[in-house]
């Protein structure tokens, strides 16, 4: 956890974004134009390929940035998002696009290991993390134990746990994904949300969600 630590200190102040934050400047401001600019910068992954349930060309798209480690997102993922997954997204009326957005390196290592268990494939990507959920007390108490019986629920052996955990390449575009999320979309807590491009920040009921969704499926 240590040389963990070091390197998400180390990746998440590293330079070399001067390209994406180039994008603020063509920002329009105001109104429906600044949601639409928003919605674009949302759209597309920046160097993790997203993890999403729900058809591409679902007419609502939801994006959640959110941190393993934080209590309103487990709410969320525990309480609200069943209901969001039977309701809209396996009907096809919304597609649910979830982002990492680690506060500490304890829920770096637990996106890491999501990532790792899932290769790929976003249904085991979605399990992971409603495990990791259920388990955030555990998580925050004694992460490397609680990362290895996960994993091993997963099927990987204590070693690919590891490994999973000292993969420089995934790290540094974790901390990449987060800082253009920070510094271009202007992310800077979470749970925060976007609705085709509308900002949701903090700990929302399904109902909440629900009134933002509607209006959409409408037009």
């Amino acid at each position: 956890m240590v040389a963990l630590r070091r390197a998400f200190t180390y990746a998440l102040t590293r330079a070399g974004f001067a390209t994406l934050l180039g994008l603020i400047a063509f920002h329009p401001t105001g109104g429906a134009m600044a949601q639409l600019a928003t919605a674009a910068l949302v759209a597309q992954p920046v160097s993790l390929p997203d993890m999403a349930l729900g058809p591409a060309d679902a007419p609502v798209t939801i994006t959640e940035y959110s941190s393993m480690s934080c209590p309103h997102c487990a709410a969320f993922g525990e309480n609200v998002f069943p209901m969001l997954r039977t309701k809209y997204i396996d009907t096809g009326k919304v597609r649910f696009v979830f982002r990492e957005f680690p506060l500490d390196i304890k829920a770096a290592a637990a996106s890491m290991l999501a990532r790792c268990v899932a290769n790929g494939d976003a249904e085991k990507f979605f399990g992971t993390v409603q495990l990791l959920f259920q388990q955030q007390q555990m998580l925050m108490a004694q992460t490397n134990v609680t990362l290895r019986v996960i994993g091993k629920q997963a099927g990987m052996s204590e070693q690919a746990v590891e490994s999973c955990g000292r993969d420089q390449t995934l790290l540094d575009k974790l901390a990449a994904d987060q800082r253009f999320a920070h510094e271009v979309i202007r992310v800077d807590s979470t749970p925060t949300f976007f609705v085709n491009g509308e900002r949701l920040k903090g700990a929302m009921s399904f109902e909440e969600l629900e009134q933002a969704i509607k209006p959409l499926l409408k037009e």
